[in-house]
């Protein structure tokens, strides 16, 4: 039985989670920023090395985390530092749980969550998984028969090692030279002889249930084991019992469970395949196994291998993915779940878990100009956003209102990521729908360990010991106050586009169709869904993705299709599809039929997989597209409309949709809609200022501009049209606003937002500062003093070129100050984050492109201080460790290594700029 004090606890993150707020509730207009929750805050996965954490640690560094803004912790314990073994704890262990409660019970005091990893490591897996519930594969050992001849070899199973467990025959099929087969498992004697011998040449297939041997990657002490058979419902059911075990019937408080992109290698088959994949296709797989072998760009390969592929996803969707989410809501807990790389409909995995969570892998690139994108510092990859729409989309389709996102994983080279360089990609993530970030990571680092402390193998790491860490909370509070936006109300995205997975499942190469981030340019890029998609974004429409499942479970309210009781759009749009399912098609026009708009492209042109009846079901899915008798390109079906027309643009236009103009300037935007009004948030990553007028669709009598970096608001002119409404808006290169819309005029009792766009005149003062070293790492260097203030690794100081930490630039200016007038800070360069005091008083933080600071407030007429405390990166202290060669590196696993995966050494990097460069100058505004 829950206390009440747990009940609350539990409910009210369920509550946020679910988004309750009725938008059809007329509410008073408000000017404030919505709350900062738990879930606004960012959140960080938290790696637990070794085990070896203790009460003392945990407190001191939830405190610390709470300070520094953030939200909660997901622990992810993984291998640990050598030297440490006495202080490893067994995973699930009375000692590993007794540590869990703890850490759940201090961050509640706190206000703060924790999820937790469902294992340790990655896959799921660990001791508790024997070998019957292990990954499975198939393995096809493949045979000749001559005519009038023996088999000259038995059929038995060939091991690839040693080690490797003898694999289970499941049956031996014999082929003629038309494929015709013949099932003689019968005929294989104890010893593995064929006794068969039926005239002809036959080509035979011994088919083995074989275990892939994978074992969890980096586990933790007690979860090193086999991974899990994701398919078998029996493996799952098994793995899920034994936490419910471990944990006794005790509630821990954690809020959800967490499981990592599919990283489950070679894993193809379970124990049931066939058998399932008869029930759910119709026909005996094994009588077709040469076209699953063929990688022939044939249409019985295409059509098999899209079988065995829609059956892999329906073992992973029901018995894996829909199976564990139940469990873990029958222990009142959450899941939170990546679908990537796994080799099902992501759409459809992701909407089966309570919060999908997509990730940003690497560094994009953005014309931002004097953003720092060194190419031997970033991974050879292209980050493309539209990956991270398929987890939002699900999310908002299915009135889900958290979309988590694991976050800079491999940003940049380590110790080498800035705030700045994190800005664009965290605003890439929300304009696709992101709004619960997680960073990747913060490693649990006892206080006792020297610097740097520990620190896991892959970049980002934001642990305390991190130079930038004192300025981290001003980051955070970008981020919180960005969310605290994004979750509000609910995605206000106008059209559906259908995401044809079938066309992906048919691909012939291989047999597995993986569907991971890094394969994007062969299952997404080349596809007409991606270009439609992408071309209609740019254009200025907002749309989600949408399955077929989803599909057949939506309504018609209005004539708006209804994808849950939280969620509706405007169309259905068809991109260019090779495949579609009968009952697909079916459940399109009958949403037609209650009042719905639909566009296709093209006609799809055939039925998905095979069937022993193929040519009466290709004429049904035929007669039934040909019951559309289009005029000039458009039906009337029942209450709604069906529209074929290759121009996309064109059909949304004819029925009245119309795109966001605002993208001709460079914007990039994404909108939510609240009870008393539209959000929308506006991003320039563009290479330009953006200073013009631009049209908002959304019809506004008030307007007011929200500043995420400093929490500030304004109200700001409008001009009402017949396409919505205009405002001047004036951006540079970097920056990003909210601006929530109120559709009649009303007085919000705020000042009016300052326009920066012409500055009366300006103050330079460069001259004439002292720096002064607080803390860091090696040593403090001694004081500078400077005519002209420049980085403090440009004054010939071995010592200051090998710290890393905070240090204060210093100074005074005279300054004539106009009362009505607005004050702009800005510095021409910063390395990496500023923390500004004028006159004594805490002006705000500067760490991000522009590197400005409205100062109005702080500043005085007459004579004024300044002080700049400057963070600089960690890499020219860790150089100076590779250099001096004392070991700060030495974990079992995979130890550390650079961001080619090589060992890591930071020995030859060259020095980086640390501190102030070029102009800073104050100016005048009206």
């Amino acid at each position: 039985m829950l206390s009440k004090s747990k009940y609350l606890l539990l409910l009210f993150p369920i509550l946020a989670f679910l988004g309750f707020q009725l938008l059809d509730k007329k509410s008073p207009a408000s000017a404030e920023w919505p709350e900062i929750t738990q879930t606004a805050k960012p959140w960080t996965r938290w790696w637990w090395m070794g085990n070896a954490v203790d009460e003392k640690n945990l407190s001191k560094l939830l405190e610390t985390y709470h300070e520094a803004g953030l939200g909660g912790v997901e622990i992810a314990p993984i291998y640990g530092a050598k030297g440490y073994e006495d202080r490893y704890l067994e995973f699930l262990s009375e000692e590993w749980l007794s540590m869990l409660d703890f850490t759940v019970t201090k961050a509640e005091s706190l206000g703060m969550g924790v999820d937790m990893t469902q294992g340790t490591g990655w896959p799921y897996g660990g001791p508790q998984v024997g070998v019957e519930n292990a990954a499975t594969r198939m393995i096809i050992q493949n045979y000749e028969k001559v005519d009038g001849q023996e088999l000259p070899t038995p059929i038995q199973f060939q091991k690839r090692r040693e080690n490797q467990y003898d694999a289970e025959l499941i049956a031996v099929m014999a082929y003629d030279k038309d494929l015709n087969a013949k099932d003689i498992t019968s005929f294989v004697k104890a010893d593995g002889q064929l006794d068969w011998d039926e005239a002809g040449a036959w080509q035979i297939k011994a088919i083995f249930l074989d275990k892939t041997g994978q074992m969890v990657k980096r586990a933790a002490p007690g979860g090193v084991g086999f991974t899990l058979d994701h398919f078998s419902k029996s493996a799952v059911d098994s793995y899920n019992s034994y936490f419910q075990k471990a944990f006794a019937g005790k509630d821990y408080g954690i809020r959800s469970f967490y499981n990592d992109s599919f990283e489950v290698y070679g894993a193809d088959f379970t124990g049931s395949f066939f058998e399932e994949f008869e029930k759910r296709r119709g026909y005996d797989l094994k009588a077709f196994l040469p076209y699953l072998e063929s990688e022939e760009d044939s249409e019985m390969v295409r059509r098999v291998k899209s079988d065995y592929r829609e059956t892999i996803n329906d073992l992973l969707l029901n018995n894996f993915t829909k199976n564990w989410t139940s469990w873990a809501h029958n222990q009142s807990k959450l899941t939170k779940n990546q679908a990537h790389g796994s080799p099902g409909n992501l759409l459809d995995l992701y909407a089966a878990v309570d919060i999908p969570e997509c990730e940003t892998f690497g560094s994009s690139y953005f014309p931002i100009p004097g953003l720092r994108r060194d190419s031997a510092d970033v991974r050879n990859v292209d980050p493309d956003p539209i990956m991270l729409k398929f987890a939002s989309s699900a999310a908002h389709l299915t009135g889900k209102n958290l979309v988590s996102s694991e976050t800079f994983t491999w940003l940049g080279e380590h110790f080498k990521s800035s705030f700045s360089q994190m800005k664009p990609e965290v605003e890439q993530a929300f304009l696709a729908g992101v709004n619960h970030i997680f960073y990747h990571g913060v490693t649990y680092s006892p206080e006792d360990v020297s610097y740097p402390g520990w620190l896991f193998y892959a970049s980002l790491n934001l642990t305390q010991q991190n130079s930038l860490w004192p300025h981290f909370k001003g980051f955070n509070d970008y981020i919180a106050r960005s969310q605290a936006i994004l979750q509000a109300g609910k995605a206000d995205n106008e059209l559906l586009v259908y995401w044809p997975v079938y066309d992906v499942w048919a691909e012939p190469k291989g047999k597995m169709e993986m569907i991971t981030v890094h394969a994007v340019d062969e299952w997404l890029h080349p596809t007409e869904f991606y270009k439609q998609s992408k071309s209609l974004m740019e254009a200025g429409y907002s749309l989600d993705f949408i399955s077929d499942d989803i599909i057949a479970n939506s309504t018609v309210k209005d004539g708006l299709i209804q994808t849950s009781p939280k969620n509706s759009a405007k169309v259905l749009l068809i991109p260019e599809t090779e495949f579609m399912p009968i009952e697909t098609l079916k459940s399109i026009l009958n949403l037609a039929e209650a009042g719905g708009k639909v566009i296709f492209q093209s006609k799809p042109k055939s039925i998905p997989g095979y069937h022993s009846d193929q040519e009466s079901r290709q004429a049904e899915f035929d007669a039934l597209w040909a019951s559309l008798s289009f005029n000039h390109g458009k039906v009337n079906v029942g209450k709604g409309q069906v529209i074929l027309n290759q121009d996309s643009r064109g059909a949304l236009e004819s029925l009245g949709i119309y795109r966001e103009k605002l993208v001709d300037s460079g914007l990039n935007f994404i909108r939510r809609k609240v009870a008393d009004g539209t959000y929308y948030f506006l991003v320039n990553h563009s290479a330009n200022t953006i200073s013009q007028t631009i049209s908002l669709n959304a019809k506004a009598g008030t307007v007011m501009v929200m500043d995420p970096l400093t929490g500030k608001t304004g109200s700001i002119p409008t001009t009402s049209n017949s396409e919505g409404t205009s405002i001047s808006i004036y951006l540079k290169s970097g920056e990003s606003i909210f601006l929530k819309t109120f559709e009649d005029k009303v007085d919000l009792a705020i000042p009016a937002w300052a326009d920066y766009s012409q500055s009366l005149n300006s103050a330079d003062i460069s001259n004439n500062w002292k720096l002064t070293f607080i803390q860091g790492q090696p040593k403090l260097p001694s004081p500078q003093t400077m005519e002209s203030i420049k980085p403090w690794t440009d004054n010939d100081s071995p010592e200051a070129d090998d710290f890393s930490g905070q240090a204060s630039y210093s100074s005074e200016f005279e300054m004539k100050k106009t009362e009505g007038k607005h004050y702009l800070l800005t510095i021409d360069k910063v390395y990496e984050s500023a923390k500004i005091w004028i006159n004594g008083k805490e002006a705000g933080n500067i760490w991000s492109i522009p590197y400005q600071l409205d100062v109005t407030e702080q500043l005085q007429n007459g004579k004024n201080t300044i002080k700049i405390e400057v963070a600089n990166l960690m890499a020219n202290s860790i150089r100076f460790l590779d250099r001096n060669g004392i070991e700060w590196r030495n974990y079992h696993e995979i130890n550390f290594v650079n961001i080619d995966y090589k060992p890591f050494d930071a020995s030859n990097w060259n020095t980086m700029p640390s501190g102030i460069a070029g102009k800073v100058q104050i100016s005048e505004f009206d």
